[in-house]
């Protein structure tokens, strides 16, 4: 009955003259009016904003730092010593210190040809000063998460995955497999769920997607490996059950999704926050998916930008009030254009 109801309410209110908000402007954003605003990069994989409004941006294959600004050409202000890209490995996450001001640090995180997982800081101004916080997170060509973001608590978290190894995601002994959290130097917080470990969560195959809410909720995407892709909220110590289950496990201890998608639709990667909505890129579904959450608990998704830019692999909500997208199209998956790889903004919506 309800659900019927809602088109006659709708006609009712168009009748007497009251708007109904376009479908567009529900999630803070006017999709209508994106724009690419940045072009030329080679397999952006993360963006993250220095105080002044312009974004770092790393490139996966050439271990290059970019510095962006809209409508001008990207311009390298550092590159990371010793990437070894390989599959999909490579330059991977960045973050900027939430004292950036006072510290200038920028964070980065990479597979090395050392062989491993590690992450290092440096500053813009000495660059190529890069001292190593938290190495020996196994490495493979595939899986191996990388997404990195402070939190609101000003702790460094880092998403790492199994390595192409199942076995890890549950060996609390292992960085991989997990969201590990660790003091802006690399060392054990207090407060983390296990002693004397960088752990936060386990029982992960491949998480690409960080975020939070308003109210400091963590929320993490997971590439799944042939069924279910998943979006997960995150609590302390919590068990997500792979290689056990892959989407939803009914009856376990696992913590289970509160959303998943079909692999078709989604390999999720980059995931961002802003007007109650969570948004979340996606590279084989070639779709941005935003989800509406309140408490913890999801709206009904529902996609924008279907195979309008190719792959999407990250999403940042930007100090200038937009949203930003990056492309992944030269990621030997894609189909580039001559434009590629890009950095789209999505305006706020109007009112």
């Amino acid at each position: 009955m309800r659900a019927r109801l809602v088109p006659v309410l709708i006609m009712v209110l168009l009748a007497l003259g009251i708007g109904v908000p376009p479908a567009q402007a529900q999630n803070g954003f006017d999709f209508s009016r994106a724009e690419v605003s940045v072009t030329g990069l080679r397999v952006p994989w993360a963006i993250a904003f220095l105080p002044d409004g312009s974004a770092l941006v790393s490139e996966r294959n050439t271990g290059r730092i970019m510095q962006v600004r809209p409508g001008q050409a990207p311009t390298a202000v550092a590159t990371v010593n010793g990437v070894r890209a390989s599959g999909e490995s490579g330059l991977l996450g960045i973050a900027v210190s939430p004292t950036y001001a006072q510290d200038g640090w920028v964070y980065a995180y990479f597979t090395s040809t050392s062989g491993d997982n590690r992450l290092v800081r440096l500053r813009l101004s000495a660059p190529q000063t890069q001292p190593v916080i938290f190495s020996g997170v196994p490495s493979a060509t595939i899986h191996d998460g990388g997404r990195i973001a402070f939190g609101p608590d000003g702790m460094l978290y880092v998403a790492t995955g199994d390595a192409n190894n199942t076995a890890n995601s549950q060996n609390l002994g292992s960085p991989a497999g997990k969201i590990l959290r660790m003091t802006p130097t690399g060392g054990v917080p207090s407060g983390n769920p296990f002693a004397n470990s960088r752990v936060w969560s386990y029982g992960h195959r491949n998480v690409q997607g960080l975020a939070w809410d308003s109210q400091g909720r963590m929320y993490a995407s997971e590439l799944g490996q042939n069924t279910w892709d998943e979006l997960n909220l995150i609590l302390p110590g919590g068990n997500y059950g792979w290689p056990t289950c892959e989407g939803t496990c009914s009856g376990t201890s696992f913590r289970n999704p509160i959303v998943t998608w079909p692999t078709s639709q989604a390999s999720p990667s980059g995931l961002a926050y802003a007007h109650d909505t969570l948004f979340m890129a996606t590279l084989r579904g070639q779709r941005l998916w935003t989800v509406p959450i309140s408490g913890g608990i999801p709206g009904t998704p529902s996609a924008e930008f279907t195979t309008t830019y190719g792959r999407l692999r990250a999403v940042a909500a930007g100090p200038d009030g937009r949203l930003w997208v990056a492309t992944s199209n030269h990621d030997g998956r894609g189909t580039p254009v001559p434009q590629d790889d890009r950095i789209v903004r999505v305006p706020p919506a109007a009112g």
